[in-house]
């Protein structure tokens, strides 16, 4: 199959937002890492950032572009937020030595749902723009899902390495890295 010129600079937009949208996952993904997560978690974890980085996009896209300043604002502080708190709980259970089923546990279905959905918000207002655009939605939805879900599992990997040299500080670290994270996009 052979694309045309702008085909082809179509595909090398999409890959540049995909990799762009990907950062705050792997940026995620070094901070839940650092907790030490088994490899199954670390699959799990990296497919539920795909999954969520293509509903989020294709929300935005269906929503439309009459939305796209309202709701863009609005994801920004609820992303922010969202990966301040989970920053945070993982900081003071490390400092308080509290159980494993915190909720910023990611071996939860629901400490997974919410850092996937906190760190895919961003590609809500994404797909805003990508819906304004005459563009090819499943590519563009499949290269947004696979660097999301890519990123945040190569950003797991080093946060374990991280996690296993930096010893029982790694989940202060951790927790630390997704405070920071959350502040930087709420500013």
């Amino acid at each position: 199959m052979e694309f045309s010129l702008p085909q082809w600079g179509q595909l090398i937009t999409f890959i540049m937002i995909a990799f762009a949208l990907g950062m705050d996952a792997f940026s995620l993904g070094i901070g839940l890492g650092m907790r030490g997560m088994v490899t199954q978690q670390l699959f799990a974890m990296s497919g539920t950032i795909g999954i969520m980085h293509i509903l989020m996009p294709l929300a935005g896209m269906t929503l439309g572009r009459h939305m796209n300043e309202w709701v863009g604002d609005i994801a920004v502080w609820v992303g922010g937020g969202l990966l301040c708190f989970l920053g945070g709980n993982m900081l003071w259970s490390s400092l308080k030595e509290a159980s494993a089923s915190s909720i910023g546990s990611v071996t939860t279905f629901w400490g997974m749902l919410v850092s996937s959905f906190s760190v895919s918000l961003d590609s809500l207002s994404a797909g805003f723009s990508l819906g304004i655009l005459s563009t090819d939605a499943p590519l563009a939805l499949g290269l947004i899902g696979f660097f999301g879900g890519l990123m945040g599992g190569l950003g797991m990997l080093l946060g374990k390495f991280l996690g296993s040299w930096a010893g029982n500080y790694g989940e202060a670290l951790g927790g630390l890295i997704l405070l920071l994270l959350g502040f930087k996009i709420l500013m």
